[in-house]
């Protein structure tokens, strides 16, 4: 390989690591072109899997600031660049290694950390990102139906109280209207007791004149 192209490649594989937010290192003997094409296919979205020359590598590797790869850069080797879910890229690389036992997941880095296979193993039996956004979302949503439970219990409580005060204003209301047609209808029923009274006298006082004047127009017997 010529200079220019050598560095070109190595170039590129430097963008790839530092665009990725982890890598897999893999060790793919005894997979076919058309093993390859289903893993890269069932990594899309996820992970972009290519193939590399180890010495290239160890050279993109280190201008990448990436340690731990030298020793791991032996044999036929692919590297899967995760720009997605890496818990979804852990476990696609997983799961094709069970299908296919030839591809060997040998390690990887995680924001400029190494792992070895156990920890990238272990990376791929976690949750991934859906799952995690789903019950962070489920609880976010008891947690906001809790909220809204405890802000509506004291509104409902202040409801209760303001429809009794307003039953208990009408009532008063009621008494208090009551109360003062009474009042209206007492100084007229007054009056006429006052007038009954003043008739009545007059009636007394013309009957006793008139008592008066008949014994008067009696003749005296001698």
């Amino acid at each position: 390989m010529a200079r220019a192209e050598k560095a070109a490649a190595v170039a590129e594989i430097v963008e790839s690591f530092n665009e990725a937010s982890g890598a897999v290192l893999t060790e793919y003997r005894g997979l076919t072109v058309k093993q390859l094409q289903e893993l890269r296919r069932s990594l899309r979205g996820n992970a972009d899997y290519a193939v590399v020359k180890n010495t290239l590598a160890k050279l993109a590797a280190t201008e990448a600031g990436i340690d731990g790869f030298d020793d791991l850069l032996t044999g036929p080797t692919a590297i899967a660049f995760i720009n997605g879910d890496v818990v979804e890229a852990a476990k696609g690389l997983r799961d094709f290694a069970k299908a296919h036992p030839t591809l060997v997941i040998k390690g990887g880095v995680l924001d400029g950390k190494a792992l070895d296979a156990k920890e990238v193993a272990q990376l791929a039996d976690l949750e991934s990102r859906e799952v995690l956004l789903g019950k962070l979302a489920g609880a976010m949503l008891a947690s906001l139906s809790q909220a809204v439970y405890l802000l509506n219990a004291p509104i409902a409580q202040a409801a209760r109280l303001v429809g009794a005060l307003e039953a208990k204003r009408a009532e008063s209301g009621q008494d208090l209207a009551a109360a003062a047609e009474e009042a209206e209808e007492a100084p007229a029923a007054a009056e006429d007791a006052h007038v009954g009274s003043e008739e009545e006298a007059a009636d007394d006082s013309a009957a006793a004149a008139e008592e008066t004047t008949e014994s008067e127009d009696q003749p005296t017997e001698a």
